[in-house]
């Protein structure tokens, strides 16, 4: 599958590429600084683009059968990834092509009608993003293009590829310690599954252990 890939060289992004590659994908891994891909790996084009304007998102990704969005707005304005998720719906209107968003717990439902957001669980200083993050979701429900949004569970860390995880849709999915957790490796796992086989168009749905 062709695949372009938004954040590449982030925590999340730079897994999902390794999972790509792995499976033998073909990719183009679009990042703001090439140089920070060095050995990119076999069946990956780098291109440069920062997600400013849509008809740039939509040259970089041309020929792509889907995109994912591993982008992590800046930690001083969360609220970019908002923007950037208009600007990349934009780019992809009126094609066939299918945006996979890495996205947030924060919107996920802990009870009926209470999302983590509003649980009083979620520390406040992560409120910023993972309302950020609810916002974009909202953007991507509302538009007309083919796309997926993939929670991660609360606390989405570097650690181990077990292969072992639950998914869900609109729950944040907890252990029975009630924690709620996942490795980039597995949830990196979790994306790529879903690539090639698709179960969740035009939905959320979450992951955890």
């Amino acid at each position: 599958m062709k695949v372009a890939l938004y954040g590449a060289t982030g925590n999340a992004g730079s897994r999902i590429l390794k999972e790509l590659v792995a499976r033998g994908h073909r990719i183009t891994a679009i990042v703001r600084d090439p140089a920070r891909i060095p050995q990119p790996g076999p069946g990956v084009l780098v291109k440069r683009d920062d997600l400013s304007e849509p008809k740039k998102i939509a040259a970089a990704v041309n020929g792509a059968e889907a995109v994912v969005s591993a982008y992590g707005p800046p930690k001083d304005d969360p609220e970019a990834i908002v923007s950037v998720t208009r600007r990349q719906i934009e780019a992809l209107e009126g094609t066939h092509t299918r945006l996979i968003v890495v996205g947030g717990a924060g919107g996920l439902f802990v009870a009926p009608g209470v999302t983590l957001i509003d649980s009083g669980y979620l520390p406040e200083p992560y409120h910023p993003i993972a309302k950020a993050h609810n916002n974009a979701f909202k953007v991507l429900r509302d538009s007309s293009i083919d796309w997926t949004y993939f929670a991660p569970a609360a606390y989405f860390e570097p650690g181990e590829r077990t292969g072992q995880f639950r998914l869900g849709k609109d729950e944040l999915i907890s252990n029975a310690q009630q924690e709620s957790r996942i490795s980039m490796e597995d949830y990196a796992i979790a994306l790529v599954n879903e690539l090639e086989v698709p179960k969740h168009h035009r939905a959320r749905f979450s992951i955890g252990y």
